[in-house]
Order: structure tokens, then sequence, then C-alpha cells
């Protein structure tokens, strides 16, 4: 039989007999955790799973089946030595050699007998040996044949031992086998079986922890599994490892201009940099600093990619380019998008592609939010971003080149920050300046070196050249941080300080409209702003009928609404069905997959809007996306009324392109008082362009006398609040409003006190 022996390292475990320090087994139990101890039993799992046994929970007592089989094959006979129990092994258990059988013989003898000395009678013993026999054959007959090889087999024990499950499993250790026990709660019970350790050794780590909660062998079997799908998922490894700021000094843009050569010498490493500079450590200096880094990066010869802003999403063409396959499961997505990062000049570059294309994608998958397709499509963009640019960031590359990738402004997506930290993995310095502090990159990674300052400045490129470089007086800053304390939150606004805004239609009474009619938007109850949008109420109402019946002050109160600010319409259709417009032939190709092209329609020699401020331009295309993706005309996306849309909306009358470039989002809007006095009936293009200026933030006012539908028969919902005030008149005629004297009536205290205009 086999000495139970003490191991020196725990990797003594896997050394063959004939190897060991003394020839000899192990017996051990773990009752604590270190990391190292959780390696080396995920890899004595696999040793025990190849070649021994592994045994979750109890062993299971023999059942009726197990029983009534053995009595036929060995009968129900037993005697107390070791030359019965050897001829039954002989039969019961064929395939055990001569010297393994008589070393299970002896130990189980001796096993048998100490029960007998514990006082147990024959019948007792009887039992305990037909039990240990049917364990042997049931459990451990896969082994019994490789005891005491020079490959020792393995015993993987987890949970609380018993009795006679521990005189079994020291049978097989004294017959030539290793055994190890996982006691998650420690070694209490088992003292209570083996108080002085004579069966088995303690492991003894230093720095032992209790077990993680949830620690099991069918966590570890999973792991394994994952291990394993991850090996075959990664394919070839690279042989170069990234050193990721672990070499800076901590100095920003300073360690991004340290020589290469000087960052570490190790030929197995990439050494790169991954850093977030949060705010400005001086305006003044700020832009002249980026442009003098700019410039001494430039003389390095390293390849440089500046993104300003944001990173474009990929084109249609790129996503296009990309071939996808319809995906059975996450494996099979990752494996397929990942062989489409190819670079054939350096197959060392692709492997250290594919590896970091997978690490962010497999740790995005553990987000709860994150499901297969949100996966699948983040994956399809960051193979678009990395094939955009690659021959930038790598053309010619070797071992130990290091590229730069600037991004200026931090990450406004999640697949931008993806991307990102996609590229700190490869051989590309990554560097994120985010001057304004008010506004957040949504990047973290355990990888990001950050450096704060106090100080914020709005500057939306990165300095390229001269002519880019602006550098603000100390009289500049003073204004631009006066500006902040006054224009923050304080209902105090800069001209034209918001870039963006959203309608919000008023609901009141007919009184009503007059007060707020000519109020500045800021004053109007539900005005709001949020970060750099503003949220603007306004009028978009039908006036029926005529109180009365008395169409002279019907006039006068018409003409109350129309000042200088105010386009009127009185010839109904305003646009005829027949007109020409010369945007009806550009409308197909501005419009694609249910989306705007717009740079194309930006970039087109005949766009009618190339004049306007850029925020407007960007402010009409939403408002226009919008108009067509809620589906607001009636026909749109069933029978090509979207395109109609596009070009009555390009093709605006130029005294309305010049109230909407004048439009200040905080201050008085600009209005529409549309008269519908017959029965013609109005246009499509009427219509829509009625509802773009609703909601571009014009006032819209429709007196119809007649009571009939107008404009709101095109819409697919109802977009006006009607007002009916009086009687229906027709076949009147809309008047020269200059001869219409306005309503003199006196103002009452009301008007005086709150100056009111009637």
């Amino acid at each position: 039989m086999f000495e139970h022996q003490k191991i020196h390292k725990m990797d003594d475990f896997f050394l063959k007999l004939d190897s060991r320090p003394v020839r000899g087994v192990y017996f051990y139990r773990v009752n604590g955790y270190t990391d190292e101890i959780g390696q080396f039993i995920k890899k004595y799992y696999e040793k025990a799973r190849l070649s021994g046994v592994v045994i979750e929970g109890k062993i299971p007592n023999p059942d009726k089946n197990n029983l009534a089989y053995y009595e036929e094959v060995m009968g129900m006979d037993f005697q107390m030595n070791v030359e019965f129990i050897s001829e039954s092994l002989r039969k019961w258990l064929p395939r055990m050699k001569e010297y393994q059988r008589n070393n299970v013989a002896l130990s189980l003898y001796n096993s048998l007998d100490s029960l007998r000395k514990a006082g147990k009678n024959a019948n007792m013993l009887k039992n305990a040996y037909i039990k240990f026999m049917c364990w042997l054959y049931y459990k451990f007959e896969r082994i019994v044949n490789l005891l005491g090889e020079d490959e020792v087999p393995k015993i993987l024990y987890e949970g609380e031992i018993n009795n006679y499950e521990l005189m079994l499993i020291s049978i097989l250790s004294n017959a030539g086998c290793d055994v190890l026990l996982l006691q998650y709660k420690g070694d209490q019970n088992y003292k209570a079986l083996d108080a002085s350790s004579k069966q088995s050794n303690e492991l003894i780590v230093s720095n032992m922890t209790a077990f993680p909660g949830g620690y099991s062998l069918k966590q570890v079997r999973e792991q394994i599994q994952t291990t394993a799908k991850q090996e075959r998922l990664y394919g070839k490894k690279p042989e170069l490892l990234n050193c990721t700021n672990a070499w800076i000094e901590g100095k920003g843009l300073d360690d991004i201009l340290q020589n290469i050569v000087s960052r570490g010498t190790d030929p197995k490493l990439f050494y790169n940099c991954f850093c977030r500079i949060n705010g400005v450590e001086d305006k003044l200096t700020y832009t002249n600093e980026l442009y003098q880094f700019g410039q001494e990066l430039k003389s390095t010869k390293r390849k440089v990619v500046i993104a300003d802003g944001e990173i474009s999403q990929p084109t249609m063409e790129e996503i296009a380019a990309v071939n996808r396959k319809t995906y059975q499961n996450q494996d099979q997505m990752l494996m397929d998008l990942s062989s489409k990062l190819q670079h054939p000049a350096n197959i060392e570059l692709q492997c250290l592609m594919v590896k970091a294309f997978l690490d962010v994608l497999l740790e995005e998958s553990k987000h709860a939010d994150t499901n297969f397709n949100r996966l699948t499509n983040k994956g399809v963009y960051l193979v678009c971003w990395i094939k955009r640019y690659q021959s930038q960031l790598f053309a010619n590359w070797n071992a130990p080149d290091i590229s730069c990738f600037i991004h200026m402004g931090g990450c406004k997506n999640e697949n931008e920050a993806l991307f990102l930290k996609m590229l700190a993995r490869l051989p590309v310095d990554v560097l994120i300046l985010s001057p304004n502090l008010n506004e957040k990159c949504c990047l973290t990674d355990p990888l990001l070196y950050e450096i704060n300052y106090e100080e914020s400045v709005s500057a939306a490129k990165f300095p390229r050249e001269n002519s880019d470089v602006k550098i603000g007086t100390v009289a500049y800053q003073a204004e631009r941080e006066l500006d902040t304390i006054m224009y923050q939150d304080s209902g105090i606004y800069r001209n034209r300080q918001y870039s963006k805004a959203n309608i919000i239609n008023l609901q009141t009474m007919y009184e009503e409209i007059k007060i707020l009619w000519n109020q500045e938007l800021k004053y109007r109850p539900s005005f709001s702003t949020i970060e750099d949008t503003v949220n603007i109420p306004v009028i978009f109402a039908k006036i029926s009928g005529i109180k009365n019946g008395k169409t002279m002050s019907y006039w006068q109160s018409v003409k109350e609404f129309i000042g200088e600010d105010t386009f009127l319409i009185k010839d109904v259709p305003f646009i005829q069905p027949a007109a020409p417009n010369p945007m009806k032939a550009f409308a197909a190709e501005f419009y694609k997959n249910r989306k705007l092209q717009r740079k194309k329609i930006r970039e087109h020699a005949h766009y009618p809007y190339a004049v306007l401020r850029d925020e407007m331009q960007e402010h009409m295309l939403d408002k226009l996306q919008q108009l067509i993706d809620e589906k607001l005309i009636r026909g749109t996306f069933e029978n090509g009324t979207e395109y109609a849309v596009i070009a009555a909306v390009m093709n605006l009358p130029k005294d309305l392109v010049r109230m909407i470039q004048k439009f200040d989002f905080t201050k008085k809007n600009p209005k529409v008082v549309y008269i519908n006095t017959s029965e013609k009936m109005v246009s499509l293009d009427d219509a829509v362009l009625i509802a773009f200026l609703n909601l571009i933030g014009f006032d819209v006012i429709c007196f119809v006398p007649t009571g009939y539908q107008t404009i709101e028969r095109y819409y697919n919902k109802k977009l006006m609040e009607e007002h009916q005030i009086g009687e229906y008149i027709y076949d009147l005629t809309v008047p020269d409003f200059a001869e219409i004297p306005l309503n003199t009536r006196p103002k009452s205290w009301r008007d005086i006190i709150f100056k009111r205009g009637t």
C-alpha cells in the first residue's frame, strides 16, 4: 500500500508517481481560498475529469437494483479475511491488476477491522462490505485499474464527507490514488471523523480566506467551458501584450510625446497610453498648448488620427460592406465578425485586432442591458470603424510602432466609448480631451488614466494649423465666465443661446390667444431649457365662424394678429398644386432608408438654405425628419408623400426663410396668419408648409369663417386646436388690412397695469 506524503507546493499533485520527491500519494482537504488555490482546483478538476472521479454531493447509496445485481453475481456470502475479499474483487472487478487487487483488499480489510474494533457486529460488517463493493463497481470502476500507476488517478470530492465515504476514499487512496476534499464550510465536520488528521492533510496557504459565495465545481466547470469556447473563438493568440499606462509619469500630453523606444524594453510588450484630460489647466494658453503638442507629435512622424466632437457613424456603404450571416448564438456572431478584421501585411497586428475586438465585446456582453441584437450592432460598428481608420493608424506597422488617436471632446455614446476601449488595447495611444466640464464623457474603463482640472473651456476642434489657433484675452475669458453666471439657470438668455428646440402646442381658450400672441416665448407657460435644448410653447389654432356675425369687428380682430413678424396668407391655396418646384427632382436622392441624407443635402448645388446659420439649418433638417418620421402628413410611407413633403420644405418662400434665419428660440417667435374664406380646396403643399412651420416654432392661426375643413384634412392626427367663436359666414372677401381700422376700445385697468396689448 502507499504512504500519504506531504506536498511542497500544489503542483506536486500533478507529478507522476516516480517523479515525486517521495514515492507516495497525496490526500488533502481544502478549507479556504486564494486565487492560486482557485487555479489549482481548476487544474485538478480537469485531471480528475479525464482520469479520475469527481463527486459533487454525496456518493449515492446502492439502490435495490444495484443490490439485486450484486447478489446475482456475487451471492450474499461474506468472510472477514483478506483472501476472501481479494477473490471477490477478482470476480467483481476483473480489470484490476493483481497488485491493485491485493492493495485494495488489504486496505478494505483494515477499514472493516476498524469497524469491528469499534463494536460493529458481523451483520453490520457485511452490510458495510457490500456497500463498499457496490460503490467500487458503480462509482469508481473507471479508476480501479489505474491505482498505483505512474500517472496517479485523482478523486475530487465536494462537500461534507461522511464516515463510510471517508473509509472508501481512504481505501482507494491507500491503493494508489490522490484525493482532494473541498470543504466550503470548513473543517469542523471532518474533524469529528478524523480528529487527528490521520487520513488526510489540511492544505495551508498564506492569505487564505473563505470560499467566495456561490463557489462550486459547477461554477468551475462553467468557467472551464467558457475558457475553452473563448480559445476556439480567439484562434491564434498574439505574441505581443499591451502594457497600457504602467510606464507613464502622469503628465498627459508629455507622456504621449515620450519616445516609443524609451517607454519600455520588454520585446513581448507594446507600451501605449490611454488617457482622458478633463477640463483645462489654463484657459488663456490651452489652445496654444494643444497646437504646440500637435506640432511636436507631427514631428515624430507617428501616424495620428484626430476626431473632432464625435466619431461619425458608419455610413450605409460601410455597414453594407460587413457581410453578415444569420447567427444562431453569440459565439457564432463574434467569430464571424472578428474574421472581418484582416491585416495581411502583418498577421501579429491582425491577431491583436481580433483579440481587442473580442475582449471588449465579451466584456460588454456581461452588462444587463446588452441583448444579442444590440451586441451585434455594436460589433458591426467596431468593424466599420477599424476598417475606416486602419490604413491611417497601421500602414506599414511593425513593432514597436505606436500610432495616436485623439478624440476632441468626450464620448457622446456607448459605441464611441467601445471603439476607444478597443483602440486602447492595440498599439495606439488614445487621448481623450474633454475641456468643457459641462459635457461629460460616457467612457469608463479600468485601463483609463484620468487627469482632472478645475477650469473649463469650450473647444470644438483640435487646432491643426496656425489659423485654428485662437487665444482668448483675459477680458474675453472674463466675459465668458460672466456669461456662465448670467445665462445658466437664471431666466436671462444670451442672443441665440440655444441651437436646438422642441415645440409644445398650447391648449388655450380663444381669449388667451391674444394675450399670448405677442409675448416672448420665455414668458409663456411650459417654457423650459434642458442642456442645449429649449422647449418652446407655441400656438397652433383654427378659429371657425364669426362672433355675432359682425364682419367688421371680425376683420378688426384678425388685424390685431398681423404684425411685422407675421407672414400673412389670404389667397388659398397659397401654393398651387401645379406650381413649379425645382426641388422635386432631387427629393428621392435626399431621402434613403427613411433617413435624410444630410451631408448630400447640404453639399448639393441647388440646396437653397446654405446661407442660413449652421444651427438653423440643422434645426430645419431635424424638424423635416420629425415631420416624416411621425407621419403627420396623410400618405407618408404609403404613396410617396414623404418625397412631396421634402420637396415642399426645400422650396420655402424667401420671406419665410428670412423669418426663420432671424428666429431666436427664447424671444418672440415668428407668426403665420392663414385666412380661408372660400370653398376652394387647399393644397397638400399648404398643409406641409403650415405643419413644418409649427414644428420649427412659428405661431400659426387659421381664420376660417366658413368652418370648413382646410389644411387639417391632410393631417393624420389633430394638430390644431379649434375654437368655435360664432356663426358661419360664406363668400367673404379678405379686405386690405391697411384700410381696416384697429379696434380702439379703451384699455381696461388690467391692460394698463400689465401693459397688455389688445
